[in-house]
């Protein structure tokens, strides 16, 4: 089977990302097998966002998946032949998951991301979960976590701003500054007011 030429550009663009210099220090990003019965094409990446990178102590603190779905004819509700569906998970301090507008505020940056890359056609959800351990496992703390769900149509041929906006979104909602910006170190004492 001959793979269409939109779809060859596509993989060739996430093998780039794959193979090119690392977007974050902090961002680990794999090839991953893609779900065949969601369209005739579909590539996948993996990502893991981890803490205290390159050190003894690095723990992971979101993970996600990024899923490129092509079909020659398109199909309803995507706009054009692709289909890009994402999925992140991050740990989340307990206060920020109380926040009754995280949902809120975690989907506006995924929009805030994609707006360069062009999208159309955007649904998903958010979710906030809280798990408590019990029995044999009663002594471990409470973690609260956020999930993302999303697809959406890119409205042009380049994926490039697509799988870095997935990217910045899992980094964003691990707890990581913006790309290029520096996280003040926590001052001893407080505020120094």
């Amino acid at each position: 089977m001959t793979v269409p030429a939109p779809f060859r550009r596509a993989r060739d663009t996430l093998r780039a990302i794959l193979e090119g210099e690392p977007i974050r220090p902090e961002l680990d990003l794999e090839d991953m097998p893609a779900p065949q019965r969601l369209a005739p094409y579909a590539a996948a990446l993996s990502g893991s966002v981890y803490r205290d990178a390159g050190t003894d102590a690095e723990t992971e603190v979101a993970t996600g998946r990024l899923i490129v779905l092509y079909d020659p004819e398109g199909r309803a509700g995507w706009t054009g032949g692709f289909r890009v569906v994402a999925y992140i998970r991050a740990d989340l301090e307990p206060e920020i998951a109380a926040d009754e507008l995280i949902g809120s505020v975690a989907w506006s940056w995924l929009l805030e991301a994609l707006e360069p890359a062009g999208y159309a056609g955007v649904s998903g959800t958010v979710t906030r979960a809280v798990s408590e351990s019990f029995g044999d496992k009663r002594g471990e703390p409470s973690t609260t976590e956020l999930e993302l769900r999303a697809s959406w149509s890119p409205t042009g041929d380049d994926l490039t701003g697509h799988v870095l906006a997935w990217c910045e979104v899992m980094c964003t909602t691990a707890g990581l500054p913006p790309s290029g910006v520096s996280a003040l170190p926590d001052r001893p004492g407080g505020s120094g007011h």
